[in-house]
């Protein structure tokens, strides 16, 4: 063989090993960027997916579930209530008017009181109940301003501190909370299911017919790496929903299995706190310009979610 074949076919071999070494360092940096899951991702601010009662993702789940970084730059929020005039307007004397209306989620969502900064919300989860009077009953504050019922000091409710965003705060607790920078976005709700990490079936609380007859669900729960997931687990009969043993109803002694399964599988933490909103005849979800689910009654209020 000739000096400049053996040359050839040496810088051949050179340059086969070196696209050889680029695709498994591709392969290689595919698979780790596989692995990585949303609570692992830094820039993770929102996302929608459905899942069985195991909290494992599949396109015709039961649960409607929205995962969230409440410290992501991206996103903003706000409280809506059932109102007759503009949201935060005030009366001839200076005073915040509250006069409510029955409404429901797609009413609730979409009215011009749902805009925050002229934009519309990207996400929306029903919440607080309703009186016979139209008024919210827990725990409502909309960017500061309150709209509160009865039962504001009782029962727990759901909310996004206000402040800069990598300094946000999910919290759930009942009443106001002693740091004013916390009670910004508030909404109200029933049902603790979760305090501080630890579960508890809350079916006798509840009572029969909201525990085992009235099973639409919608709930909130945040974990220790201060992630929060909402979910809906809308039991009605359609094309959309493949039902088996685990893709049905969700009783309460299960609430734990899903939520656990979500924040497992999505690397988001452990369950730390969980609260129910108004179910039965109330939930609804929304993302990204489509309701997912929807339900007839009216709500006493929603908590929504904007792009920047």
């Amino acid at each position: 063989m000739s000096y400049q074949k053996i040359v050839a076919l040496s810088i051949f071999a050179i340059i086969v090993g070196l696209l050889s070494g680029c695709e498994q360092i591709d392969a290689s940096s595919a698979a780790k960027a596989a692995k990585t899951c949303l609570g692992e991702d830094t820039q993770f601010s929102i996302e929608f997916f459905k899942t069985n009662n195991r909290g494992e993702k599949f396109a015709k789940g039961i649960n409607h579930v929205i995962i969230f970084n409440p410290r992501s730059e991206a996103l903003d929020f706000k409280v809506n209530v059932g109102l007759s005039h503009p949201i935060y307007a005030k009366d001839s004397r200076g005073k915040i008017r509250r006069e409510y209306i029955p409404k429901q989620f797609r009413e609730i969502i979409f009215d011009a009181n749902s805009q925050l900064n002229g934009k519309r919300p990207i996400a929306a989860i029903n919440a607080d109940y309703i009186d016979p009077n139209h008024q919210p009953q827990g725990l409502n504050i909309s960017r500061g301003i309150e709209y509160a019922g009865d039962f504001k000091n009782k029962r727990s409710s759901f909310g996004i501190s206000g402040g800069k965003p990598q300094q946000r705060q999910a919290t759930i607790q009942a009443g106001r909370r002693a740091s004013n920078i916390l009670n910004y976005n508030l909404v109200g709700g029933n049902g603790r299911f979760y305090r501080q990490g630890k579960f508890k079936d809350i079916c006798r609380d509840l009572g029969e017919f909201a525990c085992r007859q009235a099973t639409n669900r919608s709930m909130a729960a945040i974990t220790n790496k201060k992630y929060v997931i909402l979910l809906v687990n809308d039991f009605k009969a359609n094309s959309n929903i493949e039902v088996s043993s685990i893709n049905q109803e969700l009783t309460p002694d299960k609430f734990d299995d899903v939520l656990e399964g979500i924040a497992r599988h999505n690397c988001l933490g452990k369950i730390q706190e969980g609260i129910l909103f108004d179910g039965g005849m109330s939930p609804g979800l929304y993302y990204n310009s489509k309701i997912y689910v929807e339900n007839p009654g009216f709500i006493g209020s929603v908590f929504l979610i904007y792009k920047k």
